[in-house]
């Protein structure tokens, strides 16, 4: 038996909101010399998409993106504010905060709120004393460095993809390769992701960003195999 819905109690400022299902598709991937990541662009609010081109990808500094999942307005407010103490650290300290010093920094504002908030990041960048790291940082606020990883709705389809793929000493033009082509599967399998195809490289020279249409080449499609007829035999069908 459904659970009787609450009525706003406006004289209190009661106002039961439903929960509403979001979804996206975050990949990052280390190779030998940086890290790529790579995201779709489609926001949705259930069934309806509130935005088709969004840009998930956020710098924090020159060597350093986080990649954004959960609630838009929660992982937004996140980011600025982890980018606003990592910049007064490398001010005061006058020296670059480390990438896993700055996804503690992270960890510690999700694991604090992790009741309040419904976000997951990808914290990946370079530095000179690791190269390039990808750490991975999940609703509650648990910080695993990863060597290839998948997070928001659509990694449920491309996690065995990745894991198949990865290898040591991977080029920078094979890991593009693998991060895009994983995001275009998981478009094409999640109903919750889609849109554009968004790429980052960050290696020692800095950020580098790269955007993939679906009307231009280089979009990663995805060739399906031919159905089985439908219909009985004695039923003539055109394909």
């Amino acid at each position: 038996m459904r659970d009787e819905k609450r009525k706003a109690i406006p004289a209190i400022g009661f106002y039961p909101q439903e929960e509403i299902s979001t979804g996206t598709t975050l990949i990052a991937m280390e190779y030998n010399g940086g890290v790529v990541v790579g995201t779709d662009s489609r926001t949705s609010a259930g069934s309806f998409i509130t935005s088709r081109a969004t840009n998930k990808i956020t710098p924090i500094t020159e060597n350093m993106v986080v990649c954004r999942s959960g609630s838009a307005a929660d992982t937004q407010a996140i980011a600025d504010i982890a980018k606003y103490h990592i910049d007064v650290y490398t001010m005061t300290e006058n020296k670059p905060v480390t990438i896993y010093r700055s996804s503690q920094i992270f960890r510690q504002f999700l694991y604090n709120y992790r009741e309040q908030l419904s976000a997951s990041v990808l914290v990946a960048g370079w530095d000179s004393e690791l190269g390039g790291q990808v750490y991975a940082i999940p609703i509650g606020g648990f910080v695993s460095r990863q060597r290839s990883t998948a997070s928001g709705s659509g990694s449920t389809f491309v996690q065995g993809f990745l894991d198949s793929q990865w290898r040591p000493d991977l080029t920078l033009d094979e890991c593009k390769a693998i991060v895009k082509q994983a995001v275009g599967l998981a478009t094409f399998r999640d109903g919750s992701s889609g849109g554009v195809v968004r790429l980052a490289v960050i290696d020692k020279t800095g950020s580098k960003f790269e955007l993939f249409r679906p009307d231009k080449p280089g979009f990663p499609f995805v060739q399906t195999p031919t159905p089985h007829l439908s219909f009985p035999p004695h039923i003539e069908q055109v394909l």
